[in-house]
């Protein structure tokens, strides 16, 4: 329970049949994976129940929705990355893993945050107009992917980024970017002023 009074809704239930089809018990109709994408990315929690023996199936079928996320060309998951991860599973510390990864996805998108308000605020102005949407749309892509990593991870409203939220390495590369910037702007008026 939120400190507001109101409830986290509970888990909707989907039940998965031996002919492979998902049942949303609470809409009491079929669905597809990508359905339970799209529940993920709207933080919708859910649990998946094999329907004959009532195990609890839910983290085989997030797999199944990144390999098919993968699969659609939106390869998210380095090839290097992927072998590591492999071998974790034959080693002696796969438990020490999933904490690691949880951990390290949730600091990627509060840094990613960060990065998006920075950057938003410094070359927003500077855009050619149809950039600034594009730029809105590869952010909410990888917003998307990332979801698929942190099923259901909720974001802490933010008051902005300070200047110590952005680690010195960004601040300097934002910084060069800033100034590159403004010497293209130069370059740019001077060449309008010759042509009038």
């Amino acid at each position: 329970m939120k400190e507001t009074g109101e409830t986290t809704p509970q888990p909707v239930v989907v039940k998965k049949y031996a002919n492979r089809r998902l049942y949303n018990t609470e809409s009491s109709s079929y669905i597809t994976l990508d359905n339970l994408a799209e529940m993920v990315r709207k933080d919708r929690d859910f649990v998946v129940y094999d329907a004959k023996t009532g195990d609890d199936i839910t983290r085989a079928v997030l797999t199944q929705i990144i390999v098919e996320e993968e699969g659609k060309g939106n390869a998210l998951l380095p090839t290097n990355f992927l072998r590591q991860l492999i071998g974790v599973y034959g080693s002696n510390v796969p438990n020490l893993v999933p904490k690691y990864l949880e951990q390290a996805m949730t600091n990627f998108a509060r840094q990613q945050e960060s990065v998006r308000e920075t950057v938003s605020k410094t070359f927003g102005p500077f855009l050619p107009p149809g950039m600034e949407e594009v730029s809105r749309n590869n952010m909410a892509m990888m917003e998307r992917a990332m979801s698929l990593f942190t099923p259901f991870y909720q974001t802490e409203p933010k008051a902005g980024p300070a200047a110590g939220d952005v680690p010195q390495e960004y601040q300097e590369e934002i910084a060069a970017l800033r100034a590159e910037v403004e010497r293209l702007q130069k370059e740019l008026a001077a060449l309008n002023k010759g042509k009038g």
